[in-house]
């Protein structure tokens, strides 16, 4: 049975970090596939090299090239001192990558498909070190770029993979090298249309890449080793008392991740969900540490809320109006309008009346999705049919989140309760059929408060970790 492990960008960005994952690779029995991000720092450090160049600074662009491959290069040799292999694959990484940023800066234009080709280079060169590192430890390991691998659209800088295709090909690429007994690293985060063309699939996405792997293998477990030990119950930064959770459900670490948990990937889930693979967020540097298991359904531990997740940065628009009561239609006009400007809803509330709808979206595009909805109700509001479309920022959405809120009388009480106690006004509330998540908008201003009072009401659930079996996939 083979494990995958993935290692973030803090887990692979020094010497001592690389030599923990080496470390932590060598002591996983069984078969292992290895998943990499870029170092940390470098993708961003790369997507500004790109709009240096494109914005006709070929010499700024440069440097930051030049002085990441430095860095990369000063990794390799304190990891694998004299691999000199490793070291020729490097300074060709480092070398097309800088090829690319020039082909930018003369035409004066960074497409996301030339983004994505650029911002690949840092889990390459982050495949090629840890690979070199990992045979220096004695293991035979081979660097993987995923570009062979993880099938995808085109939709450069958020591509979806195609599920079936990558599995396939995860079977064929890596089935061979396990079977001698080879430990294959793999860049996450990136992939390739079938005509071979370079994609990403969105920021931290290597969880995601690791998460295809385990699901096409048919794997244990996967193990997503970080800097923090596990999932929080909230933003540490915010919360004094916030505290590791032993266990989450898929659901519940989806809703999480939607609202601002930065542990676990949004889309990270899905396919270990489909294959009742179990997910592991471990820490690096704390590798004792039993971290917080993710399984398809979590088991029961007597808390009713689990989490408070918050995300700030964001704007409520609220289309307001008598004459939009009894309308057939109208909200599908108002969210026409915003996939037309491609625009993220994140939380949407209407009053009963039907007389307003609110939805939340992110701080900047605001202003440009207020315009698109007031020309789209020009006629309406010349008639008062809508009175007004006002847009307030920056707003926050905190969630309250814990499938022990599901059939419990009195959370909302408790919630809002709390909320009033700590003089935290709401502007709009959401919750969904699950039960499990009651979403909420306060001012940004208001957000840590309203964290920290909702987490503060809760904070005497059970904090026992079940005991539960390394892998508790339900298959």
């Amino acid at each position: 049975m083979s494990v995958v492990l993935k290692f973030g960008g803090t887990s692979v960005a020094t010497t001592d970090a690389i030599e923990r994952a080496c470390r932590i690779v060598c002591d996983a029995p069984g078969e292992r596939v290895v998943v990499v991000s870029a170092t940390a720092g470098t993708t961003s450090a790369l997507i500004a090299a790109a709009r240096t160049a494109a914005a006709g600074d070929p010499v700024g662009a440069e440097s930051v090239m030049t002085r990441l491959a430095s860095a990369h290069d000063e990794l390799l040799r304190k990891a694998a001192r004299g691999d000199e292999d490793s070291a020729a694959a490097l300074n060709d990484l480092a070398q097309r990558a800088k090829a690319l940023v020039r082909s930018v800066a003369i035409l004066h234009e960074c497409t996301p498909r030339s983004q994505d080709a650029i911002v690949a280079y840092g889990e390459l060169a982050s495949s090629v070190i840890v690979a070199a590192a990992l045979r220096a430890h004695g293991l035979e390991a081979e660097a993987v770029p995923a570009t062979r691998i993880v099938v995808t659209d085109d939709a450069f800088g958020n591509a979806a993979p195609a599920f079936e295709e990558a599995y396939a090909r995860a079977r064929s690429v890596l089935g061979p090298l396990l079977a001698g007994q080879r430990v294959p690293v793999v860049t996450g985060f990136i992939g390739a249309t079938r005509e071979g063309v370079t994609t990403t699939l969105g920021r931290g996405a290597s969880d995601y890449t690791a998460a295809i792997l385990a699901a096409a293998l048919g794997a244990s477990e996967c193990l997503i080793y970080t800097d923090v030990s596990g999932v929080m119950s909230a933003d540490p930064r915010m919360v004094e008392g916030a505290r590791p959770l032993a266990q989450l459900s898929y659901s519940e670490a989806a809703e999480m991740s939607y609202f601002g948990a930065k542990v676990l990937h949004p889309r990270a889930v899905l396919p270990a969900v489909e294959a009742g693979i179990a997910v592991r967020i471990l820490n690096t540097f704390a590798p004792l540490e039993p971290g917080t298991t993710i399984t398809a359904r979590a088991i029961p531990d007597g808390s009713v809320v689990k989490a408070t997740t918050s995300l700030g940065g964001l704007a409520l628009v609220t289309v307001q109006g008598a004459g939009m009561s009894g309308v057939p239609g109208f909200a599908a006009r108002v969210f026409d309008t915003t996939a037309a400007e491609q625009v993220s809803v994140l939380m949407i509330s209407q009053s009963s009346s039907e007389n307003s709808i609110c939805f939340v979206v992110p701080a900047n595009t605001g202003d440009r999705l207020k315009a698109a909805l007031e020309r789209m109700l020009a006629k309406e509001l010349a008639h008062h049919d809508v009175e007004r479309v006002t847009v307030e920022r920056p707003i926050a959405v905190v969630a309250a989140v814990g499938e022990g809120m599901r059939g419990t009388p009195g959370v909302a009480a408790r919630i809002f309760g709390a909320l009033g106690r700590a003089g935290v006004n709401v502007i709009a509330i959401a919750q969904g059929s699950s039960e499990f998540n009651i979403s909420l908008c306060v001012t940004e201003a208001e957000q840590v408060t309203a964290v920290r009072a909702i987490h503060d009401e809760f904070q005497d659930a059970p904090t026992t970790r079940p005991t539960a079996p390394r892998a508790t996939a339900a298959r």
